[in-house]
């Protein structure tokens, strides 16, 4: 099984064996990392696309095509495994690609896509052609912005109900999480949080408690978000600034979050982002740093991160704005600096902050 990594792109996938391939996407186009078999080493195989600085990266999983969303460009499809590329743009009105995602909608695959400026699109045959929802910017946009020149909010993260794909959670950075429960005809803001929401993470086995990570810690709500509490704020021990949090799909009490110290507003000047990866048990209350081969707080900052689920254990990837790919196949227990000196995977100029002067 090939997996994507990515900051806009999926993060929870199942497979019976661990795999050995990841489609990485990157500054410099989509790089392929493989696993030897023989010594057990990873290394870059090979790079496409590389005058693309890659936002979004996903596997359409029936028909086996890969989708990559490149800011200030356009949409890319493969229909080799990555080997070759075409433009799959019609009826895109923005190109700068934040987020991508896919499910099966009322029996048919549905591609979903979200830009810069934050609007939301949608495809039923593969990106051939794309549409927009309307309905998605009827919401009050009054608050949305982002801090950095040009402030223009951005849609950062798509995602599902498990069991009703007609039920959309879409992120807006920085703007607040849009909802829909039609299937994209109508939307409402959800009440209840920070503007500046960066994604959200569902339990499978209980959709209605979801997380939120955001420009001020973490969010959860038991009740499908009628209701939301402030779990971790800016001075939590997690990090300040969490981006991406991962749910074990089959005991959600396992949970992963990847949060810098503190926002990217503070990185410029020591080129420090002081980023962890924190390990819960219980659902969220409480959490341990994890080490064993991480580094305490890494200089950079996670920009992307994935969980495999596959059976006897699961692995994570976690690849950073400077270049370097994380990895465990042990469930967190021990980690390891599978590949350094890539294209670094980042979120607009993230890199440009941490990269050595």
């Amino acid at each position: 099984m090939t997996l994507t990594l990515s900051h806009g792109g999926d993060t929870i996938f199942t497979s019976t064996v661990p795999s050995t391939e990841v489609l990485v996407g990157t500054k410099d186009g989509v790089v392929r990392i493989k696993k030897d078999q023989q010594d057990g080493n990873w290394h870059i195989a090979d790079q496409r696309l590389t005058d693309k600085h890659i936002h979004a990266v996903i596997i359409e999983p029936v028909s086996g095509t890969i989708f990559a969303g490149a800011t200030e460009d356009s949409l890319y499809a493969s229909e080799d495994n990555g080997h070759t590329w075409e433009l799959r743009d019609k009826g895109l009105t923005h190109h700068d690609i934040y987020s991508l995602a896919s499910a099966q909608v009322d029996g048919g695959t549905r591609l979903f896509l979200g830009t810069q400026p934050a609007h939301l699109y949608y495809s039923d045959d593969l990106g051939l052609n794309w549409s927009e929802f309307e309905q998605f910017r009827s919401v009050d946009m009054s608050e949305w912005t982002f801090p950095a020149p040009p402030h223009i909010a951005h849609t950062k993260h798509i995602n599902f109900h498990p069991g009703d794909t007609n039920t959309l959670f879409i992120s807006v950075e920085v703007g607040g999480l849009v909802k829909s429960t039609d299937g994209g005809n109508t939307f409402k803001l959800v009440p209840g949080m920070d503007t500046d929401v960066h994604r959200t993470a569902i339990n499978p086995l209980n959709p209605d408690r979801i997380y939120i990570t955001g420009g001020d810690g973490t969010y959860v709500t038991s009740d499908g978000g009628d209701s939301w509490e402030h779990w971790t704020t800016t001075e939590h021990e997690i990090g300040g600034y969490p981006d991406f949090l991962l749910i074990h799909p089959k005991n959600p009490n396992v949970v992963f979050v990847a949060a810098a110290e503190k926002g990217p507003g503070s990185w410029r000047e020591h080129r420090y982002a002081g980023s962890r990866i924190s390990k819960s048990t219980d659902g969220g209350l409480n959490w341990t740093a994890l080490r064993n081969g991480l580094p305490d707080r890494l200089t950079t900052a996670f920009e992307a991160m994935i969980l495999e689920d596959w059976g006897e254990s699961f692995s994570i990837f976690g690849a950073t704005a400077t270049g370097e790919i994380w990895a465990t196949e042990d469930g967190g227990e021990h980690w390891s600096e599978i590949i350094t000196g890539m294209s670094p995977v980042s979120k607009g100029g993230h890199y440009e902050m941490l990269m050595p002067a």
